[in-house]
């Protein structure tokens, strides 16, 4: 399978066990915006496909690149950087992954980041979805502290809802698996086919 069909089987994925659409009421976000729309990536990004499907589309991404590890802020980040650490060392490159803590313990290491990484490793920050890109930069900014050089972005679904722009006053390099446009696309497409989402 290409890894474009790889993204559009993902989307339909998404579609039907992450994606909920409501008119009344709106859902209320992370950010505390209000949307007629919601995805809840964990039933995807926790699925056996949904995971080999990231896990090979992200690999594809940093195949060629000197990227040593990665993660991103627990829990969203979690599945998403396992997935690919283990599809990593199948294909033979392996990618770590580490979690970034929202809250660091006041014991034992005091560390805002568990994972076998350490101070100079290029890293990649991974998020579930972006809508403002609050827990991204919160991520990039305790990597930093840790002396990881974070080196790009890679994200499952951007909302287009002007988080990546605020990501990129912090990271020049983000990457997307899948956008809003994109499934709202594959939507539709459910729809006109009678395959309503």
């Amino acid at each position: 399978m290409t890894i474009d069909k790889m993204k559009e089987r993902l989307g339909e994925i998404i579609l039907a066990r992450s994606f909920k659409y409501s008119e009344n009421p709106p859902f209320t976000l992370a950010s505390g915006r209000k949307s007629n729309f919601y995805f809840n990536c964990k039933p995807t990004t926790l699925d056996p496909e949904g995971m080999n499907l990231i896990g090979t589309i992200i690999f594809d991404m940093l195949k060629d690149t000197d990227i040593t590890a990665a993660g991103g802020l627990t829990l969203g980040a979690d599945p998403i950087a396992n997935a690919l650490s283990v599809i990593s060392y199948q294909k033979g490159k392996p990618i770590k992954s580490f979690i970034v803590r929202k809250d660091v313990k006041d014991h034992g290491t005091k560390s805002a980041i568990e994972g076998n990484v350490g101070p100079g490793e290029k890293v990649v920050i991974i998020d579930d979805v972006i809508t403002t890109g609050g827990s991204t930069i919160t991520a990039i900014e305790q990597a930093r502290k840790e002396k990881l050089s974070v080196e790009m972005v890679i994200t499952l679904i951007d909302r287009e809802e002007g988080g990546r722009e605020n990501i990129l006053q912090h990271i020049a390099n983000i990457k997307t698996i899948l956008t809003r446009t994109e499934i709202m696309e594959l939507r539709a497409k459910k729809i006109k086919r009678k395959d309503v989402v």
